[in-house]
């Protein structure tokens, strides 16, 4: 790939649009609204897609970048992105993870409110965006607490949080044990148009799990949680979603049972969408086998049949949405005994490579990825990106599907360097990532 005239500013996402038109020629153009792919060019203008065609002559004064047969897609839209701010940067801030997400070609993330001092109040909320406007040049927008301190007793300021900026509302990994503070506050979210992220898990089942019950979880001596307790917590939400008739997501299906009960509830017209996590679609529960506690999720990871069933489940589009579920963790608390460790894992910088798995091994082509990775989020949280079509946002990835690499965790943008694919080979390297048309990150040559 080679670029004439690159315009070399490097605002943050809320910077004006560059002057000039930007040309993207010879490009595998990746579109998942028509599922299609064509080798053409692509034409922005003031920050926003102008054309897509075979051949588009330059404008005058436009920057020119040879794409080289590279691949060309909206840039992805990563839902359930944990930053340390407020009060564990020291794990990640919002400029290092807004530098992973532009490395790993993610120009939008939806941020998590469990934080250190959980986001639940308007100027919690405020402190956040104020923040990321300040130092994030990708784009960021926050989910709050669906109650206050996530602690499941009383209902969050729902509406003043909205006018604040929310897109949504979750307490993460926290289960809203008390059924009838869950069903109050989904009456009001139905009222208000507001969206609920469930965590779907019975919170009794799961309490200090460390792996998924089985033979292999026995013959390790881990704590476990059967895979069932995911289908009891969505089988509850669900039932609660149908009285209340709340806008509901679930942010990770990982298990086939609870697949199941998700396509019965779409079938029946409830509103309701699921995610899983990149992790979960490329990773099975031996990969623990070692004790390393880079594997250690939560949900932790399932049997090999589940994790089939996931990815089945993605190209059918009962599954929605793919995300990294981004979760830094410090060495001071991996480096424990394995059912004693932090769960969770980094992902921003390495989910499209990982997901790209999925295409090597013919379990869905381009598009259909791309539809997990950025349109489906887009459309499920209201936000623009995601589409390759005129009008759009050039929020875009531009990205060499089979060149591989050996992944280096130390090479990571992200603070914390808790990644499960450390020393593994991988495919699929981002050559440059751009956010209205500005760009955000260029490969190193070579």
């Amino acid at each position: 790939m080679s670029e004439h005239g690159r315009n070399q500013g490097s605002g943050s996402a809320t910077a004006g649009a560059p002057e000039r038109p930007l040309l993207f020629q010879g490009a595998r153009i990746i579109d998942p609204v028509t599922g299609r792919e064509i080798r053409g060019d692509l034409l922005v203008r003031a920050g926003r897609i102008a054309a897509i065609d075979r051949n588009i002559a330059p404008p005058e004064g436009a920057v020119t970048i040879d794409c080289a047969g590279a691949c060309l897609a909206p840039g992805i839209v990563d839902v359930g992105v944990k930053v340390g701010e407020p009060g564990e940067r020291h794990k990640e801030s919002y400029r290092t993870a807004s530098a992973a997400a532009a490395a790993g070609g993610v120009t939008t993330i939806v941020t998590r409110p469990d934080t250190a001092q959980p986001i639940d109040t308007p100027e919690t909320l405020e402190f956040v965006r104020r923040r990321a406007a300040e130092v994030a040049e990708v784009r960021i927008f926050p989910m709050a607490a669906l109650t206050r301190r996530r602690e499941g007793r009383e209902m969050s300021e729902i509406g003043l949080l909205m006018d604040a900026g929310a897109v949504a509302f979750t307490d993460g990994d926290h289960v809203v044990e008390d059924t009838k503070v869950l069903t109050r506050c989904l009456t009001y979210a139905a009222m208000m148009g507001a969206k609920v992220v469930g965590h779907v898990q019975d919170p009794g089942l799961s309490r200090n799990a460390a792996a998924t019950a089985g033979k292999f979880a026995a013959l390790k001596g881990l704590p476990a949680v059967p895979a069932m307790a995911e289908r009891m917590g969505l089988e509850r939400d669900l039932a609660l979603v149908e009285l209340t008739g709340a806008d509901w997501h679930a942010d990770q299906v990982t298990t086939r049972s609870a697949l199941a009960a998700l396509a019965r509830a779409k079938e029946a017209g409830l509103a309701v969408t699921a995610g899983c996590s990149i992790h979960h679609l490329t990773l099975n529960e031996f990969d623990i086998g070692d004790y390393r506690t880079f594997f250690k999720l939560k949900p932790p990871l399932r049997a090999e049949e589940d994790r089939v069933a996931a990815v089945e489940a993605v190209a059918s589009g009962l599954i929605d949405i793919i995300a990294s579920m981004h979760t830094p963790q410090d060495e001071e608390s991996k480096r424990l005994p394995f059912e004693e460790a932090a769960s969770g894992a980094v992902g921003l910088e390495t989910l499209l490579p990982a997901a790209l798995r999925l295409v090597h091994g013919g379990h869905l082509d381009l598009p259909r990825l791309f539809r997990a990775l950025a349109l489906r989020p887009a459309e499920i949280f209201g936000l623009e990106g995601g589409r390759m079509e005129a009008g759009a946002p050039a929020d875009l990835v531009l990205f060499d599907p089979d060149r591989p690499f050996i992944l280096d965790r130390f090479s990571l943008h992200s603070k914390s360097k808790n990644t499960p694919f450390d020393g593994a080979r991988m495919e699929g390297r981002v050559l440059g990532t751009w956010v209205g048309g500005r760009r955000i990150f260029a490969a190193e040559e070579g």
